[in-house]
């Protein structure tokens, strides 16, 4: 193909190129695939994602797990390796020209790249918008010059990028499609082999393996001080694979830990927070879904002191768990590093399970955030980009 040479809008021949970098990546970027699919039939998906989008008929030039790493320090480490790979991608869309690029979250490897592309005139997209608004605000500027075309999840994003001359669209969060509104635990319950009128509570120290070295341990000693406060707790934790359920079971091992009864789930998390009444919870997205499952909640995260003692300047927020920051108030309780300590952890989340006023508060609460986030978010996302393709014709 001709360089600076467009193809049909029609889809024949058409080529769109999309970068996902880790699991929820993915899954956000499968969900736009879907949308797109129907209207462009035989567009040429391709660039680097995972399974999700390859069910939506996506090649991927390089596997995802290549560029899954998370925190900065092992980023740093990697420095070398990832750019390198986002060299070769890039060379190989500048001489392809594709008809838009779409970087799914991802930011440190995605902005790069949507800078250079953008620079040589091809349209850039980016799917969900890095935080600004929690850290590292000057991330603005890079974000005018790299991207055509913001898609954010979140209602009050739009007027950050648009006071910053970033065209945005509000395509809502695709979570809140696939969560129902009234949730079944009962069926959960069953689905988990327990009773339904058990009393379940969900940990969750996280999907990546340096969430697990650090939250592990103090989940689970939380856990034992939860249970000798009331023996009738069933406890529940999904494991986001093999990997990590294993090194999850290390680490209770080493701890002395292995009298704590912990029903070990191979994924199923939403089955587990549904289950649950109450869901002790790393920061992150897996928060996000414990409120639209409208389920109480403790919010905890440790890391490596280093990165702790460089990352605890940089936000702009009192909040660092999406429901609090979604409500502007602390709806449910957070402990960060030293706070995240065992004696910690279950004081407050048996106040979660104890105080039934405070419980149904946080349902309506959490059911009026689901509904400001419920959108068709493959059709409104999958029209963004169409309408992107079609101003660069």
């Amino acid at each position: 193909m001709a360089p600076g040479a467009r193809l049909p809008v029609d889809g024949r021949g058409l080529s769109l190129a999309l970068v996902a970098g880790e699991p929820s990546g993915d899954v956000l970027a499968a969900r736009l695939l879907s949308g797109l699919r129907p209207h462009l039939p035989d567009a040429y998906f391709h660039g680097i994602g995972g399974p999700n989008m390859m069910a939506q008929g996506f090649e991927s030039h390089w596997p995802m797990d290549k560029l899954t790493v998370r925190g900065l320090l092992p980023v740093l480490m990697r420095y070398r390796e990832l750019k390198g790979v986002q060299n070769q991608l890039r060379d190989r869309l500048l001489a392809e020209r594709p008809a838009v690029f779409i970087g799914a979250d991802y930011p440190g490897f995605n902005l790069g790249l949507e800078e250079q592309l953008k620079a040589a005139g091809i349209p850039t997209m980016h799917y969900i918008g890095p935080q600004i608004w929690a850290w590292r605000g000057g991330r603005i500027k890079k974000i005018q010059r790299a991207v055509s075309h913001m898609l954010v999840v979140f209602p009050f994003e739009e007027a950050i990028y648009q006071q910053a001359g970033v065209p945005v669209s509000y395509v809502g969060h695709p979570l809140a499609e696939l969560i129902p509104m009234a949730p079944d635990a009962g069926a959960a319950r069953r689905a988990l082999g327990l009773a339904e009128d058990a009393n379940v509570v969900a940990i969750m120290p996280g999907s990546r393996m340096s969430e697990l070295k650090y939250n592990t341990v103090a989940f689970v000693q939380a856990a034992r001080l939860l249970l000798q406060r009331d023996r009738s707790l069933r406890f529940v934790a999904p494991m986001a694979g093999d990997r990590q359920k294993a090194y999850f079971q290390e680490l209770v091992a080493q701890a002395g830990l292995q009298d704590v009864e912990i029903q070990l789930l191979d994924g199923q998390s939403h089955t587990a927070i549904a289950a649950a009444e109450a869901v002790l919870v790393a920061s992150g997205t897996a928060s996000l879904e414990v409120a639209l499952f409208k389920k109480p909640m403790v919010i905890a995260y440790k890391m490596m002191e280093l990165e702790w003692q460089i990352l605890r300047h940089f936000g702009y927020q009192p909040w660092i768990g999406l429901p609090n920051i979604l409500a502007r108030e602390f709806l449910v309780p957070e402990l960060l590093q030293h706070a995240a300590n065992a004696e910690a952890l279950a004081e407050a989340m048996w106040k979660q399970l104890d105080d039934a006023p405070h419980r149904q508060r946080l349902v309506q609460r959490f059911t009026d955030m689901h509904h400001s986030l419920l959108r068709d978010s493959a059709k409104e996302s999958a029209a963004a980009v169409l309408q992107v393709i079609e101003r660069a014709k």
